[in-house]
Order: C-alpha cells, then sequence, then structure tokens
C-alpha cells in the first residue's frame, strides 16, 4: 500500500525558489513532502509535466453577500474554485446582515457553511452608533480581521468611520492582536471632487477618475497609518491603485510599524485611457482604475516587495447596475475571482516578475496576514490546498466558463497563457478543469 494519499508532480512554485520536475506529496489532508526528481507512488497520482505547482490561493478580499438574491457564497465558491481560489475572506458589508456582532458572524457562518465548496474566513466592522464596543467580542466569535472605511458609501452597510472612531477602534483591534484594514479614500476630499464633476456635465467614463484624484487617495491612506502608529494597531490599507501608496507604506514598516498593503488585480491588469474608456461602468471600481504608466509602476513595486497581498475585491454586481450612461450612478466593484491567478501569473511572467510572488503574494502572506496557520504553503503540515496551471492558452470569457453568477467580466477577451486545471482543498479535488466540487465541502477558518 502507497504511503501517500496524493502526490501532484510539475513545476512547484514556492514563496522563496521554483523546483522543476517537482512534486507535492499528500496525506490525510495535509503536505507530507514537497521534493524533486522522480515522484513516489500514491493512490492518487497526476504527473503535469511542466505545469505550474502553486498553493492554493487565499483571496483577501471577497463580497459574497454585497447584492441581496444575487451571488452568495454558492456561486463565490464556485467562482474561487475554478480560478485556484482555495479560501476567501469575506467582507462584512453583508446587505441585510452587515456582520458587526458575535451574532452577526454566527449568522453568516451558519448561512455560507452548507453553500461553500471552498474555505472562508470573515471579516467583522463596528456599528457607528456603537463604536468599538462589539470588536472583542466579534473577534473571539472568529473573525480573522476588522474592515473600516474613510469613505461613506451607505451610511448602514458602508459608513464612513469619522478620524476619532478610526482611532477609537484601532485601540481595541489592537487588543485582539488582529488587523485593522480600511478603505483608503478621504471622504470630504472625494464629495468635494464628485461635487465638482457633477458641475461640470461630464458623466462619460472620465467622470469617475475625476471624482478620486490621487490625493483623495494618498490623505486616507496618511491617516490610516498614523492612526495605526499611535495605536499600535497592525494597520492594512485594503486595496491602493497609486505607487506613492506603497511607498508610505513601506516607509512605516521601515520605521517599524505594522503597515500593510494590499493590490487587487484590477489595478494591475486594466488601465483608464483603454480599459475605462471601452468598459465604462463596467470598469468602476473605489478608487478607480489608473492610467497605464501607474499600472506598470505596481508591477515595479511588486518586484520591489513593497507589496504585501494581491486580492480582488470580488463583487458580482447585476449588470443593470453596471451600465449606467452616468458612470457616477453605477455600482462599484467588480468580480474577478476565477481570474486573479491566471492573470497575476500572466503580468509576471511577461514582466520578467518571478513567479515566486504569487507564491508569496496570493498565498503564504495572506495566511500570516489572517493568522490562518494551517494554510498558504507547500510545506510540510499545512493543509494540502493546491492549484495547478497548465500552458494552455485561452481567451477569458465569464459566461462562457459557467462558473460565474454574472455573465460579463472586465476581463473578457484577454488572452490567459496559463489556465487553471485542477484545484484541491486539503487534498481533495475541487476543480478538474471542468466541473466544480457540490457545496459544502468548504469550511470555516478562523485564527
Amino acid at each position: 500500500m502507497s504511503d501517500f494519499d496524493l502526490v501532484i508532480a510539475g513545476t512547484v512554485v514556492l514563496p522563496a525558489l521554483v523546483i522543476e520536475g517537482g512534486y507535492v506529496a499528500v496525506r490525510d489532508g495535509k503536505v507530507v513532502h514537497v521534493g524533486e526528481g522522480a515522484a513516489p507512488h500514491a493512490h492518487e497520482r497526476h504527473d503535469f509535466g511542466n505545469a505550474l505547482i502553486l498553493p492554493g490561493a487565499i483571496d483577501a478580499q471577497v463580497h459574497s453577500l454585497s447584492q441581496k438574491h444575487q451571488e452568495d457564497f454558492i456561486w463565490s465558491t464556485r467562482s474561487a474554485a475554478a480560478g485556484g481560489v482555495t479560501t476567501i475572506v469575506d467582507m462584512p458589508y453583508d446587505e441585510g446582515n452587515v456582520v458587526n456582532s458575535a451574532a452577526a458572524v454566527r449568522q453568516k457562518v451558519e448561512h455560507a457553511s452548507p453553500q461553500a465548496r471552498v474555505d472562508f474566513a470573515l471579516y467583522g466592522t463596528i456599528d457607528p452608533a456603537e463604536g468599538a464596543s462589539r470588536i472583542a467580542e466579534q473577534a473571539a466569535a472568529g473573525v480573522a480581521a476588522f474592515k473600516f472605511s474613510t469613505f461613506g458609501t451607505d451610511p448602514v452597510r458602508f459608513p464612513r468611520i469619522s478620524p476619532p472612531l478610526l482611532q477609537e477602534a484601532f485601540i481595541e483591534v489592537a487588543k485582539t492582536g488582529l488587523t485593522g484594514g480600511v478603505h483608503n479614500e478621504d471622504d470630504e476630499s472625494v464629495r468635494a471632487a464628485m461635487a465638482k464633476v457633477k458641475a461640470s456635465g461630464i458623466t462619460d467614463w472620465r467622470a469617475h477618475g475625476m471624482s478620486r484624484p490621487p490625493l483623495t487617495e494618498l490623505l486616507a491612506t496618511l491617516q490610516i497609518y498614523e492612526t495605526g502608529a499611535q495605536t499600535g494597531c497592525d494597520a492594512h490599507v485594503v486595496h491602493c491603485s497609486l505607487s506613492r501608496g506603497y511607498d508610505i507604506a513601506a516607509d512605516y514598516r521601515a520605521r517599524g510599524f505594522g503597515a500593510s498593503i494590499e493590490c487587487c488585480i484590477h489595478y494591475l491588469t486594466l488601465d483608464e485611457e483603454s480599459d475605462v474608456r471601452r468598459l465604462g461602468g463596467k470598469a468602476k471600481i473605489n478608487p478607480p482604475i489608473r492610467p497605464r504608466a501607474e499600472v506598470e509602476k505596481l508591477w515595479q513595486q511588486v518586484a520591489a516587495g513593497n507589496v504585501t497581498i494581491v486580492s480582488t475585491d470580488h463583487a458580482s454586481w447585476s449588470e443593470d447596475r453596471k451600465t449606467n450612461p452616468d458612470m457616477l450612478a453605477n455600482a462599484s466593484g467588480v468580480p474577478g475571482l476565477e481570474a486573479m491567478v491566471p492573470l497575476f501569473v500572466k503580468g509576471a511572467l511577461e514582466r520578467n516578475i518571478p513567479l515566486t510572488w504569487a507564491a508569496r503574494l496570493m498565498a503564504a502572506n495572506p495566511a500570516k496576514h489572517f493568522r490562518l496557520k494551517d494554510k498558504g504553503a507547500l510545506e510540510a503540515g499545512k493543509d494540502a490546498d493546491i492549484t495547478v496551471l497548465v500552458n494552455r492558452p485561452q481567451i477569458y470569457d465569464a459566461a462562457r466558463s459557467g462558473h460565474n453568477v454574472v455573465g460579463w467580466s472586465p476581463y473578457n477577451g484577454i488572452e490567459l497563457p496559463w489556465t487553471v486545471a485542477g484545484t484541491w482543498l486539503r487534498g481533495q479535488q475541487v476543480f478538474d478543469g471542468t466541473t466544480v466540487a457540490e457545496p459544502g465541502g468548504g469550511r470555516w477558518v478562523r485564527p
């Protein structure tokens, strides 16, 4: 009888090196051994040749429930499995049940567990009317981090957290040992810029970028990190579209403060002058997509090691909420779970950036960030969460794939040279290149 349940062979991508002709051996849902050369026998064995064997991705920013009766975990985790994402960290701004109490955490776990095809962790947040009083109870209930916003999209579901309240919240988050993540747009500055755009009469694709110029993002970024520095809280900017933001984060880290920063895959892929012009509302995201020159600067920040995490900020809005000719009237956010890993691999290879960054930014770093000790690495003792990409070019089409609740994507039409051919969750295959596992196999994971 073989000693291993599963062996997967190919080009193994680790955070520090790439093993050509390598393999990953699995027993009882855990990685037992990563080696080089002839792969050992196993009950189940796959030799993928020169395919890329990556740790299952952890998407640090997913909105499964932002629109009622739309996506839910039944679809978000399906897209995740098909995209090589084995854990999603879901945001707390759910329409109808904002996760800002221990009871709301338990309700969401009970709701999501029967639907989940991959593992999930949860963010918590606060109700401004209650202040920071429920942070401790949410940490005890199992949230993996906290999320706040310096900009208010909705007074109930996505409220602005004022500077004094953010300070209060960070003080309480610091006591939990978790991270305070913040949406980084200065409310007053954005509203002033939006008023100017509306007064000008500009409503087309240009309006969104004009309504959120770089300074609106950078002022909030500075506030977030300085609040963290003053309170002893690990401060995290949940999305940054500007190279300057990564410089600011690196400066705080160099001075000994906890200052992490996240880059969404859309900021590494799309640009304002071509994609936003072409897509209009389907490319409306907060903060906005920036010019191509800024996109390339972000890849330089990846290569320099100044990016902590790469995520999607996945939000599958129905098409009717993304096609208003008035750019500012559209919902903000795009789906991305199925495309993130192939898009990052494509972008890195095109710029001669080592694929080790894929293992770090989409697996090892988010696992550490959310204190998920069993996740994030192809190393002995960790969950056998594995993603296989084969060199089989395809033109991405979200509708054709069948794994997305919406039939649109800002990435439609992009050629992906590497395609997800298989995804394993704790040693069990949840995607075989065509079919996704049934709901219920995913688990809630907590720090």
